[in-house]
């Protein structure tokens, strides 16, 4: 088994063509490992754009490629993939994140009219591979790339990322420093029907509580203070995408208020929650007495 690598960089623009924005690639660089995970093979090429004669600027200055290298390659994306589908083989392609692979299916389907890879045999999402490995549990933001070589003391150089030959390397250092054979696994998917209608589904957050969806056992909230389950004092109610409701603790006598988030993904529903502490009520200032008004009166 070998496992191919593979990064992308690309160029948002519009087609007047078919009327619709485009991310158009415009250089692939890829790794390919043994089963010892060892570097082997290499790739690297720049792609000729075909869609726009232009570069976002954001795309220029993080990448520091120019147009002028790209007309230079004179390598257009029909080229760039047939070299490429040779390098892949049968291995396992492996992207940082389903970003590429999703760009890649697009390019795929502006040119050849399928967005179905027809060389693709094996993928594995290597960011949520990572994620696992490492115990990363932050639901609120991805792992990131540089990140994650962080966190395993790989040593790289800031201004060297965001090329595609040079992030691909650094993903395949961290695939090897946190391999484990029988995870891997849980994460490789045969390209099947299946398959592109998981990778191509959107995740979103279920806003409807009559939703089947929705696992109204999980709406509940401990205190954050004594773990003792809440009481429940308002009704459910939907703000930014996410229910919530006031609680309190008998014990503690804590006021916070409960949000809980449902994100339907593709055979799965993601739950999160967030207790946000409330503001004690200011106590109602206490009336004058009848005694005192009197004697104000008769002053």
């Amino acid at each position: 088994m070998e496992y191919i690598i593979l990064d992308l960089e690309f160029n948002g623009t519009y087609s007047k063509h078919r009327h619709k924005f485009v991310n158009e690639i415009i250089e692939f660089g890829a790794v390919k490992c043994d089963e010892q995970l060892n570097i082997i093979d290499t790739f690297s090429e720049l792609v000729t754009p075909q869609i726009s004669k232009k570069l976002n600027s954001h795309v220029s200055a993080l990448t520091h490629i120019t147009i002028d290298e790209l007309k230079e390659s004179n390598n257009t994306f029909s080229r760039v993939i047939s070299h490429f589908r040779k390098f892949l083989g049968d291995g396992v392609l492996m992207t940082w994140s389903n970003s590429d692979i999703l760009v890649l299916m697009e390019n795929y389907q502006y040119f050849f009219g399928n967005d179905k890879l027809s060389f693709l045999k094996y993928y594995v999402n290597l960011q949520k591979y990572c994620e696992r490995a490492i115990g990363y549990n932050d639901k609120a933001r991805q792992l990131g790339l540089s990140t994650c070589a962080e966190m395993l003391g790989i040593t790289f150089e800031d201004e060297h990322l965001h090329r595609a030959y040079t992030d691909a390397k650094l993903t395949a250092l961290c695939f090897k420093a946190l391999y484990d054979p029988e995870l891997l696994k849980q994460y490789l998917y045969t390209c099947d029907d299946d398959f592109y209608r998981r990778v191509t589904f959107k995740n979103y957050n279920i806003c409807d509580l009559k939703d089947p969806n929705v696992n109204r056992r999980e709406m509940y909230f401990n205190c954050e203070t004594c773990g003792r389950r809440a009481l429940r004092r308002s009704k459910w109610r939907l703000k930014n995408r996410s229910f919530r409701a006031n609680f309190r603790c008998l014990r503690c006598h804590k006021d916070f208020e409960g949000r809980i988030t449902f994100k339907q993904c593709y055979d799965h529903v993601n739950i999160t929650k967030k207790a946000v502490d409330l503001p004690p009520k200011e106590k109602p200032k206490k009336a004058k007495s009848a005694s005192n008004d009197t004697q104000n009166n008769n002053e």
